[in-house]
């Protein structure tokens, strides 16, 4: 089904990692560092001072006394912008470093440390309040649909998957096409049973395509000539008693014969003919029989089963 509201903007529910840097702290006091000796000088390498007696903190780059570390190289909370000294449990998420008790709900203040949580621009929301204020509801019960559950929206509207359901059977649509009626929601099957019209010949429903016939629908290829069972769909076609017939067919059957040519009349496609006493001609059959000269609004004599004009009918 089409996709709408509901998801997550920003952000996805993760679990915050956490970062205990106090467990890196060293008693010089309880044997100094792990290389050199007693003798040699031991001091922090920012403000110089001897680090003997003293806890320190072991960086890549030499040891750093507490004060000198959490000037240099302590992370900033993002929530109270203070620093998170060494002796902080510190939580970061992407870019933002937090401390533990800093890293809360910007709506009902819950600790997220140990709570999945999304980002919305900047705040950040337990799943309660996420999908409380900004995921969608249940168009059918109402209830919130919660990020991750399976849906399915249409028309700017959303559902469980268990509650879009048919509104005749009562079963679940799924992923099944259905049809729109109204408020109402109908598995295909439904629908035609219900609405969908029946072909006038073989009596089953029109799903798509279809002709009308006498205000009546037809499936295409139900829709034949009656003689010949030509399809009549898109074709000239023209009707004797009710049934439909095909030019040729209805020529055959039903249409007056040319006394010249023999040939149906059928008026079709402009054609024209000249009706004398209980006998036919197309126009361009209406001929003297001996000067084939034209006679079609003009005068002629009869002569047994032959028409003349008038020059030709004084010759006799």
């Amino acid at each position: 089904l089409a996709s709408g509201g509901g998801r997550i903007a920003q952000g996805h529910l993760r679990q915050p990692k956490l970062i205990v840097t106090h467990s890196a702290l060293i008693s010089a006091g309880e044997g100094g560092p792990q290389t050199g000796t007693m003798t040699e000088c031991f001091d922090c390498d920012n403000c110089k001072e001897s680090l003997y007696g003293r806890k320190y903190i072991q960086m890549d780059n030499g040891p750093y006394c507490i004060p000198c570390y959490d000037a240099h190289f302590a992370n900033t909370c993002d929530e109270c912008k203070e620093l998170i000294g060494h002796d902080c449990r510190e939580l970061y998420y992407e870019d933002r470093h937090y401390h533990e008790h800093c890293f809360r709900c910007f709506r009902c203040d819950r600790s997220l440390a140990d709570e999945p949580f999304t980002c919305q621009g900047k705040e950040l929301l337990c799943n309660d309040c996420y999908c409380s204020e900004f995921s969608s509801k249940c168009i059918a019960c109402e209830k919130t649909v919660m990020p991750g559950s399976r849906k399915l929206e249409y028309n700017g509207q959303t559902w469980h998957e268990h509650c879009f359901i048919c509104s005749s059977c009562q079963q679940p649509i799924g992923s099944r096409s259905f049809i729109p009626d109204k408020k109402d929601y109908y598995c295909v099957p439904c629908y035609e049973s219900k609405f969908a019209p029946r072909c006038t010949r073989c009596k089953k429903t029109l799903t798509k395509g279809g002709v009308t016939y006498r205000d009546e629908p037809w499936h295409k290829e139900c829709f034949v000539c009656t003689g010949c069972k030509t399809p009549l769909a898109g074709q000239q076609f023209t009707s004797q008693d009710d049934n439909p017939y095909c030019i040729k067919c209805f020529g055959n059957l039903y249409a007056k014969k040319c006394s010249a040519c023999t040939k149906p009349i059928t008026g079709f496609g402009g054609g024209k003919y000249v009706s004398f006493e209980d006998r036919h001609w197309h126009h361009n059959c209406f001929n003297c029989a001996r000067c084939s000269t034209s006679l079609v609004g003009k005068g002629f004599i009869p002569d047994n089963d032959e028409i003349l004009c008038r020059d030709c009918s004084s010759d006799l």
